[in-house]
């Protein structure tokens, strides 16, 4: 039974042949690519600690531990690169169409609950640090 946030059989044909090959089974046997997979993108969907990952997925310090071990060697990269470059050849991407991600723009301090009237004045190095990051100048060009 597939659930609501686990991989279909279509969009796993896809991802499958791209992940590291499953360990061969001598010792304990190690949880198949699937079920971590499902396992994350339950975690990553729902945005709960990782200890709270259902028992069905298994121990969640296996799921953890497979996740950055694929972060660590760029697993996860290469898959994202592979499946890019899949939409890519297939016209399924705009590169015109840009997002940002809300939680990197600084807010307002009205916005933060400042006391009315108190000025906010950073300082040097936390405005040094806080310069914006974007991957476009205004000529086009990466500003960083």
């Amino acid at each position: 039974m597939i659930r609501r946030h686990e991989l279909t059989d279509a969009q796993w044909a896809v991802l499958a042949p791209l992940l590291p090959p499953q360990r061969a089974a001598t010792g304990r046997p190690a949880k198949d690519h699937r079920t971590i997979i499902n396992a994350i993108l339950w975690r990553l969907r729902t945005g709960v600690p990782w200890r709270d990952i259902p028992e069905r997925y298994g121990p969640w310090q296996t799921v953890y531990t497979r996740f950055r071990r694929w972060q660590q060697a760029g697993v996860w990269e290469r898959v994202l690169a592979e499946l890019q470059t899949d939409a890519d050849d297939r016209g399924a991407l705009d590169w015109e169409l840009h997002f940002l991600d809300g939680t990197t723009i600084r807010a307002h301090p009205h916005a933060a609950g400042a006391k009315k009237g108190a000025a906010i004045k950073p300082s040097a190095t936390v405005a040094a640090a806080s310069a914006p990051k974007s991957t476009c100048g205004p000529s086009g060009t990466a500003s960083r």
